[in-house]
């Protein structure tokens, strides 16, 4: 029987078969997961901090925002999720969440019931293998947006920023030239670089009169790539985007 086209879960699909290597079944079992859509304001909160949740959230369309605060309430965003992302795919076997997840656009979201997930899982373990696979590419990323909010200036963390947006938006340069579709203020940037709104306004200009950044609104201009790249001590290796077919794993038997 052909394989029923589901294209929000196809999308997650694309992004587990990157890495992992599922059979024809395991892939339909991901397209059969049952999800209800939804769709989200802009700086709505739908994952509230420490509410118990019994489903997880693939993204669809938009851009949301991971958040954590301190003790007085200043947030800081922790991770940026992008469509065909499962942005809380952990939450299957730890329902508390200690962040929150928060529309950083307009959103589509289809939340997908913990027990279709375990389900599936348990009766495939290699599916819940390439699962676990894409929880730790997510934590790689967290990993790296620590060391750019640690030990990287200003100039450095925004440009690493948008080369990690390029890529996992799978924007490829035109020459040496890319444009960006980014739904988020800059505001939101500087929670995402532990900066102020107005350090980053200085430091988007400085990058400006380079010929490294144009921002307008929500259009991106990156006008010379690899020098981006190198400012921003951009290595893509841990996004684990470009792995070959013969890379990919299969490390666990498929249920008899």
């Amino acid at each position: 029987m052909p394989r029923q086209h589901r294209p929000d879960l196809q999308r997650f699909l694309d992004r587990l078969t990157s890495r992992s290597i599922l059979t024809e079944e395991e892939q339909q079992a991901v397209l059969d997961l049952p999800g209800h859509a939804e769709q989200v304001h802009a700086n709505r909160d739908f994952v509230p901090l420490g509410e118990r949740v019994d489903h997880a959230t693939l993204i669809v369309a938009g851009m949301v925002g991971r958040f954590d605060q301190n003790g007085e309430g200043s947030r800081q965003i922790t991770a940026i999720h992008l469509p065909g992302d499962m942005c809380d795919l952990h939450s299957v076997v730890q329902p508390v969440p200690t962040s929150a997840l928060q529309a950083l656009s307009t959103s589509t979201i289809l939340r997908v019931s913990h027990r279709s997930i375990r389900t599936a899982a348990a009766r495939f373990p290699a599916l819940a293998e390439a699962l676990w696979r894409d929880c730790m590419v997510d934590a790689a990323i967290l990993s790296e947006w620590v060391v750019n909010v640690g030990n990287r200036d200003a100039r450095k963390r925004i440009a690493h920023f948008l080369c990690e947006m390029a890529c996992r938006l799978k924007v490829r340069p035109q020459g040496n030239y890319v444009v960006l579709d980014l739904y988020i203020s800059q505001q939101q940037l500087a929670e995402a670089t532990a900066m102020t709104p107005v350090h980053v306004n200085r430091t988007l200009q400085g990058m400006r009169a380079d010929g490294l950044v144009d921002w307008r609104t929500r259009i991106v201009r990156l006008p010379d790539w690899e020098r981006l790249c190198e400012a921003g001590e951009f290595d893509p290796t841990y996004l684990q985007a470009d792995i070959q077919p013969a890379q990919r794993m299969r490390i666990m038997e498929a249920a008899a």
